[in-house]
């Protein structure tokens, strides 16, 4: 097994899951050589390929490293100021966020409205601690109306669910509030436009302000870009705590980056990220 097959399969596994699918086509003699390894070939119920020469004994694989003590993920005290999220939210922030909801209304503003099928307004708890922000809602969101409900969101809350977990974090993914930048699909999934982003920005910082979280996670670059008014990418950003109105704020990648498996670093970079939001909002 490859050490980047080894790493990919880790990083499931520490989101909790148990499971290993693999296709009937990958498994059939002759496919992408090296693709599937003897050990899963042989689970299948089919015999493993008898090797050319005897196989090099593998060093034992590298422990998984523990997260630095927790004091490690307060972000540095003169980025923020000594009131950084020391401010709780408001005993209840939901009248607020009804009102700005009731504002947006059957919202035409710009062109997105056009071939929307749900303004996507935000769900979780109103008084969360922990804000997520993404860029946009996709086909399933705007379906139900309701933000991260396709695979990127399946893949969010295990991130949130499972990391906390292990983490000894008591919280689960309908404790912590999640919205988008734009409340109305771009079509074809494309990026919001700059004039986009400025109209529907102003519902996001009103649902910030009324909620004024502990921090705030942002999702992917163009949330990154549009929340913090930065033109760094999210792979310099990423990991690096910045600041909104004196909230903090962590960058990562977002969800539907991951799925696409361009390197399975990225996935244990945005986990080691959560971690660090997790512990410094709710240790």
């Amino acid at each position: 097994m490859s050490d980047a097959l080894f790493e990919h399969l880790c990083f499931y596994r520490d989101l909790g899951f148990e499971d290993l699918y693999v296709s009937p086509e990958a498994l059939k003699p002759g496919v992408a050589a090296g693709a599937v390894s003897p050990e899963i070939t042989h689970a299948a119920g089919k015999p493993a390929p008898p090797a050319a020469t005897p196989p090099e004994p593998r060093p034992p694989a590298s422990p998984v490293s523990m997260p630095p003590p927790k004091s490690a993920y307060r972000p540095p005290a003169n980025l923020f100021g000594s009131a950084a999220g020391s401010e709780a939210s408001p005993k209840d922030a939901l009248p607020i966020l009804d009102a700005i909801q009731a504002d947006i209304g059957d919202c035409k503003r710009c062109r997105l409205h056009e071939g929307r099928t749900n303004i996507v307004f935000g769900v979780g708890n109103p008084n969360a601690r922990l804000v997520f922000v993404g860029e946009g809602p996709g086909a399933d969101e705007d379906a139900q109306g309701i933000p991260f409900v396709g695979r990127a969101g399946q893949l969010l809350t295990q991130m949130i669910d499972n990391t906390a977990a292990k983490e000894g974090v008591p919280i689960k993914r309908q404790d912590v509030y999640i919205c988008n930048v734009v409340k109305c699909r771009p079509p074809g999934n494309r990026t919001p436009e700059a004039d986009e982003m400025e109209i529907c920005g102003q519902f996001l910082e009103r649902q910030l302000d009324a909620i004024r979280p502990k921090a705030i996670c942002v999702l992917g670059g163009t949330a990154a870009k549009a929340l913090l008014d930065t033109t760094v990418g999210i792979t310099k950003l990423r990991g690096e705590w910045q600041d909104w109105r004196g909230i903090p704020v962590m960058p990562t990648f977002h969800p539907s980056f991951l799925l696409r498996g361009f390197n399975p670093q990225f996935k244990r970079q945005a986990w080691e990220d959560l971690k660090k939001v997790l512990h410094y909002v709710y240790d």
